[in-house]
């Protein structure tokens, strides 16, 4: 998904957004790094969409959150064979 930065970097927010999407998860759907998505909503968004930087940076701040839940979840499937 090459092309204009600031259309990418609002899609990828409105993605995430919509379907409380990880910054892996939306790397994956789009095509990019995860190094990417972040550069894209930490840097570049807030530039000209100030409105949509908060949304996205609600959900992406519930996500850090909620990591280590995620991280023990991945484990536990891990080990018992799910």
């Amino acid at each position: 998904m090459k092309g204009n930065i600031e259309e990418r970097a609002c899609r990828l927010a409105l993605y995430i957004i919509e379907n409380k999407a990880t910054v892996r998860g939306a790397a994956k759907k789009f095509g990019v790094s995860k190094s990417t998505v972040h550069k894209d909503l930490s840097e570049r968004l807030p530039a000209f969409n100030r409105t949509l930087y908060l949304q996205v940076k609600g959900v992406l701040e519930e996500n850090k959150a909620e990591r280590h839940i995620r991280g023990g979840i991945a484990t536990r499937r891990k080990y018992k064979g799910v």
